[in-house]
This record gives structure tokens, sequence and C-alpha cells, in this order.
């Protein structure tokens, strides 16, 4: 069983955000409201893109720190 990373509860808490956003769109009448929730969805949707990034570089990182510690055993 994986256990949960920092980033995993970011994500989470990102795609409730989400979630009421998607909502509230749906709700409102306003034509500016919808597009400033449009734009709240859009920085939702990068910084759920930054975190993926952010977890794949510090598997590398994790993998590249393993691989120098062999070489040196070596």
């Amino acid at each position: 069983m994986e256990k949960k990373t920092h980033g995993d509860e970011i994500q989470k808490e990102l795609e409730i955000i989400s979630s009421r956003l998607n909502a509230l769109e749906a709700s409102t009448q306003d034509k500016q409201q919808k597009t400033l929730l449009g734009i709240i969805k859009l920085l939702v949707e990068n910084q759920k893109h930054f975190i993926k990034e952010s977890d794949h570089l510090r598997k590398a990182m994790d993998l590249l720190t393993l691989q120098i510690f062999e070489l040196e055993k070596k």
C-alpha cells in the first residue's frame, strides 16, 4: 500500500476547490463572475499540474541519489 504524500493531499484539496468552482459557475448568471471563475479554475488546474510535475521531479531526484550512492559503493 502506497503512503499518501503531501502532494496527494494538495491534489485532493484542489479537486474539491475545482468542483466547488464548477458548481458556482453553473449557478451564476453574471458574465463577469463566470469569467472570473473561469480564470480561477485555470489557476487551480495549473496548480494541479505543477504539483504533479514536482512529484515527478522529486522521484527523479530520489532515483538519481540512489544511483550516486551505488556508484560510490563500487
